[in-house]
Order: structure tokens, then C-alpha cells, then sequence
């Protein structure tokens, strides 16, 4: 248990132009949410009083996709992390409680992470989160006395060549009482080879003031700063583990795991079987039971037990698929209700439809659901029957047990237990064949 309220501070003035992008960095994706979206439901989950993110001028953007979860403050000039938290604090100068200070660019960091910081201030002032990465590089050194307490933190650039072998790195992640922050923080300078304000400063500051300062040792992926696309990527690679090892524990087959993406929302219920090569949109929840057989993307739908979608199949937003139903190879289905047992099995676009159960769509049947302008309905009852190659061209409603015939165009409403056929006579023209062939075997000899 956490016995004080919680603030975070989220830094996020950081340009990112590593990323190469006119998208703000923070607001690139990794599983179908953006980076700060990520922090923002880790910090969340803690049910803070207030979160608090540091902007520079110029990240409306940025503003605007969090305005629901978090405060914005602006870091005038980028003077070090030091400098920015002090923005955050000013907003924060009423609050008498503990302090998490984490980064937008930093989104794997695990909630057992940040609750084990927060436990740690019961018998310490300020709380840093360290890890020891396979190559220590350039990274700022947390050095511990002989009692297993944090002395300071050390940048790379001002540290001696001893404290350069230390192999216990520091995040940047903070966790401290509200009332340290203040104090320590407003005594920080800039007189250090980068001439700008280090939060890690905090650390000798609050020690050498008698405070008690330690850290906690977490894992070196939780702490990837993500600063350019390979970085990115590598949080994607990451963050796609977590899930499918998620999923596989909670009792679902993955076929070959490494194939199937998945997004951070993704549901997927007990016996479900996933073959390889299947991809998952933002929205999708998958019941008990369902398989998904390769080369597939779903997105915004609800498969609900028993069904079977693919191989090949492509499920877009607003679709729900019902108990049995079986969705085919190079079937499209967008914003459709699909009933109990129905078939689609080859083939076909179900496009703003309604198709009850039992009925059987043929291979290529096409619902006409645009004019151009706008979206119309095609409504299917029970055990209906559509033909192969059939189009229907909505707004139409089709009967229970209705059959209609391979190769229709329907424009009309067809009523319970008929049959519809709309297509051109066929007319035989007797040895045709055997003359054309003839004349055009004459040409070519």
C-alpha cells in the first residue's frame, strides 16, 4: 500500500528532431497509442491526485491529447531536466505529498516499477530508479556508499575514470517528498561541462542536508528513452513481447508468436488459436474459443466465441462477428453485424450490413453500400441464401429464407422464402464456337 497521495511530473519539452519528423515525438506510437499515452495510463493507474506534463512553447499538439488525463506547464528555455521540473512544482506548490517524475519519451515503465518507488519513500526522502544496462555507455553513474545508500549521481562527462567502471546506471526516474523537491530543487546550478541544470544534483543537495536518499533497480527495457525510429522500433519489439507473453499466459494460443502484432488494448479470451502472420488494430476484442487463421487484420470488431475468421480476411472498425459465424479467405467486412453461424466463406465486401444467422453469403457478393456520397444499409435476415457473385445494391432488405441467384444485381427488397433473379437471359447460339474457331485458324495459317 501507498500511504501519501501521489503527483507525477511528466517531462516532455524535449524538440525530439533525432526523430526526423513533423509530428511531435512524443506522439509517435507503439502499439496503437502514443508514447506520452502510454505514460500517461501507467502514471494513471495509480489514481494520482494531480499529473502535471512540462511542454515547450510551440506543443499545442502535444497539449490537446492529454488535456484529459494532465495539467500542461511550459519550460521557457531548455535548460536542463533540473530546470524543467520547476514549472511543475510551481504548479504543484500546495501539494504535501510524494512526487514521481518520469519522461513522455521513456513509455515502457512498468506500474510494479513506480509502486515499488513510492513504497521505497516510507523509510527514504527521494527515491531513484537505477538499472544496469549491458553497456553502461554514456549514461549518468548512481554511486552507493558501503550501507547500500545513494551518495549522488554522477553525469558522465563530470565523473573520474573510477566512477566511469561503476555499471549501476541512472534512469532519470525521481520519486521524493513534495517538500524536498521544492527545497532542493530551486538550489540547483548549472556549474557542471554541459553548463546546464541537472536534476540528478538533487541527490548530493538532499544528502548532504541530512536526508536519506536510495534507489530501486529495475529492468534495462522499462527505461528505454526512445529518441529516434530504431529506438522506436525496438520499444514496439519490446512492448509486443509483454503481450504476446500476456496473452499465451492467459490461455491463448499464438502459432508463431513473433508473427502476430497486437495493439495496447487488444482482448483476447481463453482457447482462442492465433496462426501466424496476424495483425490487430486499435479496438478489437476476441471471445473463448475463436480462431484466426493467417494473413489477417482486425481492427474496431468484436469476434464473439466460436467464430473462425481468415486466412486472408480483413476485419475493419464497427464489425461484430457473432457466435460460429465463419468469415473466409479475402473476405472484407466493415461495420456489420454478422449473426450466429452465418458463412462468408470466399471472396466478398460486407460493407454497413446487418446479416442474421444461418444465412450463407456466396463467393463474391459485393453490398453497394456507397453513391458517392453517402452510406446506405443492406439488412439480410435469417437463412438466407445469397448466390455467388451477387450485388446488392443498398439501401435493401432481404427476407428470411430468401435465395437469390448467382450472378444478381438486386435494387429491390425481397420478401420471406423468395427467390430473387436479376440478371440477363442467357442465350445459346448453336455452333458459334465451331465457326469462329475456323475462320480465325484460317487467318493464322
Amino acid at each position: 500500500m501507498i500511504a501519501k497521495q501521489t503527483a507525477v511530473i511528466i517531462l516532455a519539452a524535449g524538440k525530439g528532431t533525432r526523430m526526423k519528423s513533423q509530428k511531435p515525438k512524443v506522439l509517435h506510437e507503439i502499439c496503437g497509442k502514443s508514447m506520452i499515452g502510454h505514460v500517461l495510463d501507467t502514471a494513471s493507474f495509480m489514481a494520482p491526485e494531480h499529473i502535471v506534463t512540462v511542454l515547450s512553447s510551440g506543443m499545442g499538439e502535444v497539449a490537446d491529447s492529454i488535456s484529459a488525463l494532465s495539467a500542461s506547464v511550459i519550460q521557457k528555455e531548455q535548460l536542463g531536466t533540473g530546470d524543467a521540473v520547476k514549472p511543475a512544482l510551481e504548479k504543484l506548490k500546495d501539494f504535501d505529498g510524494n512526487i514521481l517524475i518520469l519522461y513522455a519519451d521513456t513509455p515502457l515503465i512498468t506500474r510494479e516499477t513506480l509502486i515499488h518507488m513510492l513504497q521505497s519513500l516510507e523509510v527514504a526522502d527521494v527515491v531513484v530508479l537505477g538499472f544496469r544496462p549491458q553497456d553502461p555507455a554514456e549514461y549518468g553513474r548512481l554511486v552507493v556508499n558501503d550501507a547500500g545508500e545513494l551518495e549522488s549521481i554522477v553525469e558522465f562527462k563530470d565523473a573520474s575514470e573510477e566512477e566511469r567502471y561503476i555499471d549501476l546506471c541512472n534512469s532519470g526516474v525521481f520519486a521524493a517528498n513534495a517538500a524536498v523537491l521544492q527545497e532542493f530543487v530551486a538550489k540547483i546550478d548549472n556549474k557542471n561541462a554541459k553548463g546546464e541544470y541537472y536534476l540528478t544534483d538533487l541527490i548530493s543537495l538532499a544528502k548532504n542536508a541530512g536526508k536519506k536518499c536510495t534507489y530501486v533497480e529495475g529492468n534495462e527495457d522499462e527505461v528505454l528513452g526512445v529518441n529516434n525510429r530504431v529506438q522506436l522500433s525496438e520499444a514496439e519489439y519490446i512492448f509486443q513481447q509483454r503481450l504476446r507473453y500476456k496473452v499465451m499466459v492467459e490461455g491463448a494460443t499464438l502459432i508463431d508468436p513473433e508473427t502476430v502484432y497486437f495493439s495496447y488494448d487488444t482482448i483476447i479470451g481463453e482457447d482462442v488459436i492465433i496462426h501466424q502472420n496476424v495483425s490487430f488494430g486499435p479496438g478489437v476484442s476476441i471471445e473463448s474459443g475463436v480462431v484466426i487463421k493467417p494473413f489477417c487484420h482486425i481492427e474496431g470488431a468484436r469476434i464473439k466465441s466460436g467464430a473462425s475468421v481468415g486466412p486472408f480476411a480483413r476485419i475493419r472498425p464497427g464489425t461484430e462477428i457473432g457466435l460460429d459465424a465463419h468469415i473466409g479467405n479475402f473476405v472484407e467486412v466493415k461495420k456489420s453485424k454478422i449473426g450466429k453461424g452465418v458463412k462468408i466463406g470466399h471472396l466478398s465486401y460486407i460493407g454497413d450490413a446487418e446479416i442474421g444467422e444461418k444465412s450463407n453469403i456466396g463467393a463474391g457478393t459485393v453490398t453497394c453500400n456507397y453513391d458517392g456520397y453517402n452510406k446506405y444499409t443492406t439488412k439480410i435476415g435469417k437463412s438466407v441464401f445469397v448466390g455467388s457473385n451477387s450485388a446488392l445494391i443498398a439501401p435493401v432488405d432481404i427476407g428470411d429464407k430468401a435465395f437469390i441467384g448467382a450472378g444478381s444485381t438486386i435494387t429491390k427488397s425481397i420478401s420471406s422464402e423468395s427467390l430473387a433473379v436479376a440478371r440477363n437471359k442467357q442465350i445459346n447460339k448453336e455452333n458459334w464456337s465451331k465457326a469462329f474457331r475456323a475462320k480465325n485458324e484460317k487467318k493464322d495459317g
